[in-house]
């Protein structure tokens, strides 16, 4: 990768048909809820209303002992897919799953739900499928319990050439720089991507995945088309309690940027184009998968050749819809929801 001239214009393939309009590669993390009482939580010493890693005998423990559940393919760029998928773009997801039962319904689910899963679930596994475990008790708290296993080894032998090289956008999850094959990975594809003429960005992740990676990061700011994050995580990149100036630091580094403030404006910038989008305030019901359909809704708006401003508005309309239900994936027609706020 290097770095674009500046001005840098989007490189989105204009009219060459490609396969796929949007591609990601991230953990495959199969979110496993179930309703439990509080008696359930202290019998299984559960942290209620946090979210805790586990090692893989607990996590089968817990697994075993949920009771009626139900399963949804997850994983941040994961959730960010269906958004896309959603809305009527082309996807694929590259992640890794074992060949067992939760790896299986993990691709089928994401199959079903209209995102092209290129990698096969792995046979002769080293380790088992992930899954977080998502215990809602009858005050609506929930209480996390995720075994990261298998969907953390991806690494660049997982990335198909052939879906890189048929893609208009590629999205990268920061958690993917936690391990070295994984962060071979993200280069892999951010590589065949670009190097066949589309865009490649990334989003943040978390600040703490900011501080444990600020070096790498900065450089992909630099390197990439387009990085999204909140607030907290630009003021960690650029390591200032004052957001402003992170933004203008990020915005002489980058070709695009986009930050989200929980209930206040988005802010976009691309070159000397600035937009400032207003967010309708919601109460949620469950933040879970703001972010995620964020992206979803402004990948959207890029991919179809959209302003910033409708772009970072398609975003917003997304994220409001993901919170206004329990689960980290729309559940009504968000192109419809774009139709009504005259986004079509």
């Amino acid at each position: 990768m290097r770095g674009l001239p500046d001005p840098r214009p989007l490189r989105i393939r204009g009219e060459n048909p490609v396969k796929y309009d949007v591609i990601a590669i991230g953990n495959a993390v199969m979110d496993v809820i179930a309703p439990v009482d509080e008696y359930f939580l202290s019998e299984m010493a559960i942290q209620k209303g946090i979210m805790q890693l586990v090692e893989l005998e607990r996590a089968e423990m817990l697994y075993h002992a949920m009771g009626e559940h139900r399963q949804i393919p997850g994983g941040s760029v994961a959730n960010t897919m269906a958004g896309c998928s959603n809305l009527g773009l082309k996807t694929a997801f590259i992640g890794k799953v074992a060949d067992d039962a939760v790896g299986r319904a993990y691709v089928e689910g994401t199959e079903a739900a209209g995102t092209h899963c290129p990698n096969a679930p792995e046979r002769e596994a080293r380790l088992p499928s992930s899954r977080s475990m998502i215990f809602v008790s009858r005050d609506g708290e929930r209480s996390m319990n995720t075994y990261l296993g298998i969907s953390s080894e991806v690494g660049p032998k997982d990335v198909p050439e052939d879906v890189c090289n048929e893609a208009r956008i590629l999205f990268l999850e920061g958690y993917l720089y936690d391990k070295d094959k994984g962060k071979q990975a993200f280069e892999t594809a951010a590589r065949l991507t670009r190097n066949a003429g589309g865009m490649a960005g990334i989003a943040l992740s978390d600040p703490f995945c900011v501080d444990r990676h600020r070096g790498d990061f900065r450089k992909l700011v630099k390197e990439l088309d387009y990085v999204i994050g909140n607030e907290h995580e630009w003021k960690s990149l650029y390591q200032t309690d004052d957001l402003s100036t992170a933004l203008e630091k990020a915005a002489g580094d980058s070709g695009l940027i986009v930050c989200t403030r929980s209930g206040h404006d988005v802010a976009i910038v691309r070159g000397n184009d600035h937009a400032q989008v207003p967010v309708k305030e919601v109460t949620p019901v469950d933040a879970t998968g703001a972010g995620d359909q964020f992206a979803a809704g402004f990948l959207y708006g890029l991919a179809t050749g959209k302003d910033l401003a409708t772009s970072g508005r398609m975003g917003c309309v997304a994220a409001g819809e993901v919170i206004s239900h329990y689960g980290a994936r729309p559940e009504t027609d968000l192109k419809e929801l774009f139709r009504k706020e005259g986004l079509l």
